[in-house]
């Protein structure tokens, strides 16, 4: 049964389990001094187009953490929007790990914070009273499916350097942002000023894993240690990197993240025929937003599982992936056109 509710049920990529199965030969030296995890660094900084570090963990959160924990003190706080992962949906391991305050931001309708409400936020400097604010962390593709252009990054970057801060990006949904953007991997990261990035692999169809992407140097002094020390250094870190270094070659993630979010646009076209929904957000990636009729939830769901997003007003999230088919969306209308009979 395929479902919309996350890109997360999807299974692997043919390609990536190949270099899996490759991988799984003869011995190999542990806690990435092998040659796989050497060659997908390389590759990294290459389609990055900086120095860079890479730092291979076992999942998103884990990610999240050490980049989040490599910049900060437990004296400090870090700056999100209110419906952040990091915030919302890590339980409370962001907090626990690095002793943080997280104070939430208010997003906009698109799931963005501005630099205009991260100003108001920039207080009490030196007050020792006062969690001192180190990090803003933002999320591409947001948790609404929409994308920070690189402008926008650039001013949030620039922002954060005035006031000698980091800037962090969540970018589980990296790969669907930037092919929706039209660019490359580098033009709306490390090109935009970001110091720190969480790249996600699984949800774009790797087993799993995730990398963490230190672009500034200031930030390299201690990552190494909170690596071992979040509990995110693998010992056989060469399957990892492994389907990254498969995911970069010949721009696998653009191929595949590109078909999510067309078969996004799909649904959403789909979607529009019925006036009962109504769509509630952009869809610049591979996430639909739309208001349904309540009672459509469960037999819906029984063929196509989804996210009920804010029941109060029966908003749910659809999420394409790597696999979806057009079958799966006719079939999807061809559900809603039942309940309408």
């Amino acid at each position: 049964m395929k479902s919309f509710a996350s890109d997360n049920y999807a299974g692997v990529l043919p390609q990536v389990m190949a270099a899996l199965h490759a991988a799984n030969t003869d011995h190999a030296r542990s806690y990435g001094a092998d040659k796989i995890t050497e060659r997908t660094t390389a590759l990294l900084r290459e389609v990055f187009g900086c120095e860079l570090w890479a730092y291979f963990v076992f999942n998103g959160t884990g990610a999240n953490v050490l980049s989040i924990s490599s910049a900060t003190q437990s004296y400090n706080a870090i700056l999100c929007a209110d419906t952040s992962h990091i915030y919302c949906d890590e339980s409370s391991a962001p907090e626990t790990f690095t002793g943080c305050r997280f104070f939430a931001l208010p997003a906009n309708e698109e799931g963005k914070i501005t630099p205009e409400v991260i100003r108001e936020r920039l207080i009490r400097k030196g007050d020792i009273h006062y969690a001192q604010t180190a990090l803003i962390s933002i999320t591409q593709s947001t948790e609404y499916g929409t994308i920070y252009t690189p402008e926008e990054i650039k001013a949030i970057a620039d922002l954060a350097h005035e006031n000698g801060l980091y800037l962090h990006m969540d970018g589980s949904r990296f790969f669907n942002a930037t092919a929706a953007s039209n660019c490359g991997l580098k033009d709306i990261s490390s090109a935009c000023g970001v110091d720190i990035l969480s790249l996600g692999g699984t949800k774009a169809g790797m087993m799993y894993g995730e990398a963490v992407l230190v672009f500034n140097k200031d930030l390299n002094k201690h990552i190494a240690y909170k690596h071992k020390q979040v509990m995110q250094l693998a010992s056989k870190t060469r399957f990892i990197a492994a389907q990254f270094e498969t995911m970069l070659k010949d721009e696998l993630w653009r191929t595949t993240a590109s078909h999510a979010n067309k078969m996004a646009q799909l649904l959403r076209t789909t979607l529009t025929q019925y006036p009962e929904v109504k769509i509630t957000k952009p869809t610049h990636a591979n996430a639909i937003f739309a208001e349904i009729p309540r009672h459509w939830y469960e037999p819906l769901q029984e063929h196509f599982p989804f996210y009920v997003w804010k029941d109060s007003t029966h908003e749910v999230r659809l999420m394409c992936s790597w696999d979806t088919t057009e079958n799966d969306i006719i079939k999807f209308g061809e559900a809603i056109g039942r309940l309408k009979s």
